[in-house]
């Protein structure tokens, strides 16, 4: 006799996000513009947000000419007026809000805790915490609206391993990771979900190129599997952006063949 389908089985097709709104924060490079193409091929209205317009206006042109529906909207996201007017005209757009996507980053070498100045603090606290949180504010009333909602933070292998050098940059992604926490405890009843994409090492091509051959292999030696790409943690923000994923939330999900879990032939 044939079991039961699941009552709560959904059918997996393209299209993973049609129908659902997206703004992605720092899409004019890397791993938010990959998040941007990859989210519009699956049938998202993106929003593309970043402080270059020629940037940010190429890449929704290259998004487009794939057949995706893309808006680039400059914002510096340094104030509290920043985010909302982002948000607000997001909905003036495309009438709606269901995904965030917070990946705008501030990274610097800041020095160890005990030589490290107040402005390092503020600086990254501002991008990386602060204005999440913000985006966050001013996004949940339209998924409550919606009846739904996902936001999908990009955070760092940094968060759980300390890099010398890098004491408010490795805090700071610390607190976002727990920003997601409270977002679950206080709207998953309300069908808002929020979880955490965690890279490691991701390949870029401009930066690689700079790397000595024996760093390199160093660096492929702490993975167990293959290094990871833009493209692989934009496949992870995808499933956490999806109604594939609307049991998950409040989780950090690492993307990054195993260098958090498991020491591999080199700590890196």
């Amino acid at each position: 006799m044939a079991s039961s389908p699941d009552p709560g089985a959904r059918p997996v097709a393209p299209g993973r996000l049609a129908g659902e709104v997206a703004i992605v924060t720092g899409a004019t490079s890397g791993l938010g513009r990959e998040i941007a193409r990859v989210f519009a091929i699956e049938g998202a209205k993106v929003v593309l947000s970043g402080r270059d317009p020629a940037r940010g206006a190429a890449v929704a042109d290259k998004v487009r000419a794939e057949g995706g529906d893309a808006t680039f909207i400059a914002a510096d996201l340094v104030g509290d007026e920043d985010c909302a007017a982002l948000v607000r005209a997001t909905v003036d757009v495309y009438g709606a809000l269901t995904v965030l996507v917070n990946n705008a980053v501030a990274v610097a070498t800041d020095g160890p805790v005990g030589e490290a100045e107040a402005a390092a603090w503020v600086a990254a606290y501002r991008v990386n915490v602060v204005a999440p949180a913000l985006l966050c504010r001013e996004a949940i009333p339209h998924m409550r609206s919606a009846g739904h909602g996902s936001i999908v933070n990009v955070s760092s292998r940094a968060a759980e391993r300390g890099t010398p050098r890098y004491a408010a940059y490795t805090a700071s992604k610390g607190a976002l990771n727990a920003l997601a926490y409270s977002i679950s405890a206080d709207y998953g009843r309300e069908g808002i979900r929020c979880n955490t994409v965690q890279p490691g090492y991701v390949l870029n091509a401009e930066r690689d190129a700079r790397i000595s051959p024996e760093r390199m292999t160093r660096l492929r030696d702490m993975h167990l599997t293959r290094m990871t790409t833009a493209n692989d943690v934009a496949m992870a923000a995808l499933f956490l952006a999806s109604r594939e994923s609307e049991v998950i939330t409040g989780e950090v999900l690492h993307v990054d063949s195993g260098s958090t879990a498991v020491r591999a032939a080199s700590i890196g």
